[in-house]
């Protein structure tokens, strides 16, 4: 059965979690190599893949597993067909996460609206993300990143 275009910007958008929940910010960066990442006005904060990785690794906790202790869910994708063949997708996304001192909860939502390019496969050229409720993110990031 071949795959649709569609359903590789899906892949990519749970290759994000797989990989962002594993801790492996290496692989986040290079996920997003060709991406700018930004705050939903706009604000960029990382560019390629050694800003995106780094980026990641300063601001999310990693516990004793390696891992963020998160299992990050996105949800109702919708895609757009922009100019030039590139494809805009609105997603919400859910972060549950549990770590000894916390038990599983979710921690944080919002929505994510990512370009992507199909030139030379698909891949992500920008995400604008915005942070709609939070709960205890006291054990996933970094004192000071959010209020």
């Amino acid at each position: 059965m071949p795959l649709t275009d569609g359903d590789h910007i899906r892949g990519l958008l749970g290759t994000y979690c797989r990989l962002i929940d594993a801790g492996d910010f290496v692989g986040v960066g290079q996920l997003m190599a060709d991406a700018v990442l930004m705050t939903e006005d706009g604000t960029a904060i990382a560019t390629g893949a050694d800003e995106v990785a780094a980026l990641y690794a300063g601001i999310v906790t990693v516990h004793d597993d390696g891992t963020p202790g998160t299992q990050h869910v996105v949800a109702n994708t919708s895609l757009e067909e922009l100019d030039g063949g590139a494809i805009r997708a609105r997603s919400a996304y859910l972060v549950f996460q549990a770590v000894p001192e916390l038990p599983l909860q979710p921690i944080i939502t919002g929505s994510y609206v990512d370009t992507f390019a199909p030139a030379g496969g698909w891949h992500f050229v920008e995400r604008r993300f915005s942070i709609g409720r939070s709960g205890d993110l006291t054990h996933h990031l970094a004192p000071g990143v959010i209020g």
